[in-house]
């Protein structure tokens, strides 16, 4: 997430000579005279023996069939590749229809994340009252507050949210019942060879004291975004557990922001094998990470999807995803793009609150309808627009 995130052109390579050659269809030698008759040959004479005739190389394989069988499977490819994704896309379109169940709304349960301007002194009292006038009377419980990063050694120094006790009896005074937790990241290691380690069980142990500290000043729970976090990683499940011990022991929240589940089998493998980047989480895996925390976020953004109703069938099927797999008794909250950017992986024009808040509805009426430990989450603050407050109003909180 972050605080704020082919076509292929194939050059013929032949000399601009060889270019004119071939428009005008055939070798140099087409344009010269035609060959007279050939002379005559006395008896028992052999021939003048010419070029041999042209063969078809494709059956002789010469470099032509060679040519021939590489376009051929080029062609194979690309349409093993497009079929499976036109056909995913189609999907995802008749994901969007249908009717939306009644009372798909709000639980209550909805939270926000905030930047880091709320904890280092650039908010005053006014921004204060600003937030309370904006949040009141929607269904946001809690303020995901940035105040890190991490530093790649889990550890988290204290001068990096000077401003947390003002923020939080500021909340609590102005919003009642609305509970500050420390949004805390890091760019992990597992892509490039600059980040944090899960791997290294230092690297875990001091993350697990930075909790501690941050509780200890005051924040209602922990709300852990460490990316690209790779489908299958122990090293997380073990930290979730032992941070879990840590906030259940002190009455507080732990949270995650949650990796967008396989929208096909095994995606995220073939993903990660075409891009060194597999994105996607397994929906085993999803479910493995929810089971250890109070609530989990999915990042239901940067989707790659061009066109709304395509976006909003595939948060529909996010959401049915994600419900098949948390418990009960965790809450879970689906990202709401509250930002505008146009770049590889997010068309902001496609990636809209009216779409997401659909495929929200839709997917909760079809798999959970009731599901009362459900809520959405709305990223950013500082990027959102009035046409994004008022979408989540209209659409969710009714």
């Amino acid at each position: 997430m972050g605080l704020g995130r082919v076509g292929v052109g194939v050059g013929d390579g032949a000399e601009p000579e060889e270019l004119e050659t071939r428009k005008r269809g055939g070798s140099e030698a087409t344009d010269a005279p035609a060959a007279t008759d050939p002379p005559e040959v006395a008896d028992g004479a052999v021939p003048p023996q010419g070029p041999p005739a042209a063969d078809d190389e494709s059956s002789t394989g010469g470099r032509g069939g060679k040519s021939k069988w590489v376009r051929r499977s080029l062609v194979a490819i690309v349409v093993a590749l497009l079929v499976p994704a036109l056909g995913a896309e189609i999907a995802l379109r008749l994901n969007y229809t249908g009717e939306v169940s009644d009372g798909t709304y709000t639980r209550g349960q909805d939270a926000i994340w905030l930047g880091h301007a709320w904890v280092d002194g650039r908010k005053t009292d006014a921004d204060i009252a600003a937030l309370a006038g904006r949040l009141k009377s929607t269904g946001i419980r809690d303020l995901y507050v940035h105040s890190g990063p991490l530093e790649h050694d889990g550890t988290l120094p204290e001068s990096d949210y000077p401003k947390a006790a003002w923020l939080i009896e500021s909340v609590h005074r102005e919003l009642p019942g609305v509970r500050v937790q420390a949004w805390l990241g890091d760019k992990l290691a597992t892509e490039s060879p600059d980040g944090l380690r899960l791997q290294n069980p230092a690297t875990r142990t001091a993350i697990v004291a930075s909790t501690r500290q941050i509780l200890a000043a005051g924040f209602e729970g922990a709300h852990f975004d460490l990316e690209p976090l790779h489908s299958g990683d122990a090293n997380y499940l073990d930290l979730l557990d032992r941070l879990h011990e840590v906030t259940r022991a002190d009455h507080a929240q732990l949270s995650v922001a949650a990796h967008q589940i396989d929208p096909l089998p095994a995606f995220h493998s073939f993903w990660g094998t075409v891009t060194n980047h597999p994105k996607w989480w397994s929906q085993a895996y999803f479910g493995q990470v929810a089971r250890r925390v109070d609530q989990i976020a999915v990042m239901s953004y940067d989707t790659m999807q061009p066109l709304q109703s395509l976006y909003g069938g595939y948060v529909a099927q996010q959401t049915s995803l994600a419900l098949e797999v948390t418990p009960a008794d965790t809450d879970l909250l689906m990202g709401l793009p509250f930002f505008h950017e146009n770049r590889f992986g997010h068309h902001g024009a496609a990636e809209t609150v009216p779409a997401a808040v659909r495929g929200v509805r839709l997917g909760l009426s079809r798999t959970d309808a009731d599901r009362t430990n459900f809520g959405v989450a709305l990223y950013v603050d500082f990027a959102a627009t009035e046409a994004d407050w008022t979408a989540y109003r209209e659409g969710w909180v009714r």
